[in-house]
């Protein structure tokens, strides 16, 4: 056991002090980072596809191993990339982490479902989600930042998923635009797509001159990131998505939280930002990048503070969009911890004893910072939001998964997963 120890020691690579410091700080085993090129690359085929395995793995000169856990999911190995490939530029397949696609797949998205993924970029999610839907619901995607949402509509339409799909670029803590109603859907809304340009007419990727004016001015100023008080920008929808000859006062209009509970999304996702600290394969970037770099937003205490933050804030306002009845997963990828370094609470005592456990986080460590932004996320959450109940995921019986420290909550483990690793919770919102 000890000269294994030695051996995978040996082959990782050169972490700086400051971060083996850290890893020892938080109860994590530096020898996971020695994985990176062992764990599998995945993708995942277009549904149809299956015919054109054989030719997909000609094209990529490996075998196609089937996830037997994951539809529609298959491993090649860590070395193969498919961008230069006929099958990804044709639309065929799409890289994507099992583990992602399992935090999707918990959402159980049925035909008819209105869904929001409120971190969309950079949009294998998005099209997985729309895949699901088939030719039924809505999708919206949300993003903070322009240049990746345009990434996620080229995907979309790549793949020609975007039919149903609105994507917006916007503040994620703050997005309070609801789907596309009954009644506005029924037809009561404005039909005269020639109304003075306040109606939604078929989208196209020509721009009027005055938004071309928007962006020019904006490019000098130095395109700032949307601000929580900024309006949400439409950047596409598709021609099925509802908008089409609706006023856009009443499509875009902000809502409250009681609309919400009867007119919100069916399903919610929030894969929030994260320190990657959990992340092998992120991690190995910085190798690239600078241990400078990762100082900067892994190490760094402040950047850590504003993330959580940002994480609650986030996952506080998916909840909001959530009508009554509906689930809401949310996902972070950082979570590399030894499994005997934190004890499993089970989330009733959360609610029977709310008051000591939010300010004690009942024996939770507070030092640890993949706790921190997983676990203590979800407490902080629980305890602020009384019509929120965790959710036992009940496709995950079979997954290469283990119990967070939190009953009902999974953590993706690289060691026993052969994924990158996740952390996945998945919420209902109940009538209060």
């Amino acid at each position: 056991m000890a000269d294994d120890a030695r051996s995978a020691l040996a082959s990782l690579p050169p972490l700086p002090a400051a971060f083996l410091e850290f890893l020892r700080e938080n109860g994590l085993d530096p020898a996971m980072y020695s994985m990176a090129d062992t764990i599998p690359r995945y993708i995942r085929l277009k549904p149809g596809m299956e015919p054109q395995i054989p030719e997909i793995e000609s094209e990529l000169k490996c075998r196609l191993d089937k996830v037997s856990w994951l539809p529609d999911f298959y491993a090649i190995p860590p070395e193969v990339h498919i961008a230069g490939s006929k099958a990804y530029q044709q639309g065929k397949i799409y890289g994507i982490d099992a583990a992602s696609g399992a935090a999707i797949l918990a959402l159980d998205v049925k035909p008819g479902d209105h869904v929001l993924d409120l971190c969309a970029a950079p949009g294998a999610k998005l099209c997985m989600l729309a895949d699901m839907l088939g030719g039924t619901g809505s999708l919206t995607g949300v993003d903070v930042a322009k240049h990746r949402l345009a990434a996620c509509r080229t995907m979309l339409q790549k793949y020609s998923l975007g039919d149903r799909c609105r994507l917006f670029v916007a503040d994620g803590t703050s997005f309070s635009i609801l789907p596309v109603n009954s009644s506005l859907d029924s037809g009561e809304g404005s039909t005269d797509l020639k109304n003075n340009g306040n109606t939604f007419s078929e989208w196209t990727s020509k721009r009027s001159w005055k938004d071309r004016q928007k962006s020019k001015k904006a490019k000098i100023a130095g395109s700032p990131q949307p601000t929580s008080t900024s309006e949400p920008e439409l950047i596409y929808y598709g021609k099925h998505s509802g908008l089409i000859g609706l006023r856009k006062c009443d499509v875009l209009r902000p809502s409250d939280d009681d609309e919400a509970r009867s007119s919100g999304y069916d399903k919610v996702l929030v894969d929030a930002e994260c320190t990657h600290d959990g992340s092998i394969k992120h991690i190995q970037k910085f190798e690239f990048w600078g241990w400078k770099t990762l100082d900067r937003r892994v190490l760094d205490a402040e950047r850590t503070d504003d993330l959580l933050h940002l994480q609650l804030r986030l996952l506080a306002n998916g909840f909001n969009l959530l009508k009554t009845g509906g689930s809401l997963v949310y996902s972070t990828c950082r979570l590399i911890i030894s499994s005997h370094a934190i004890p499993i609470v089970d989330a009733s005592s959360i609610v029977s004893h709310q008051k000591s456990f939010c300010v004690t986080t009942d024996g939770l460590p507070s030092n640890s910072l993949t706790v921190a932004q997983n676990e203590n996320v979800v407490q902080q959450f629980l305890c602020k939001h009384p019509s929120a109940e965790l959710q036992k995921i009940n496709s995950a019986d079979n997954w290469p998964c283990r119990s967070g420290s939190i009953f009902k909550t999974l953590r993706f483990d690289p060691a026993t997963s052969q994924t990158s690793g996740l952390f996945v919770a998945k919420f209902t919102k109940f009538q209060t």
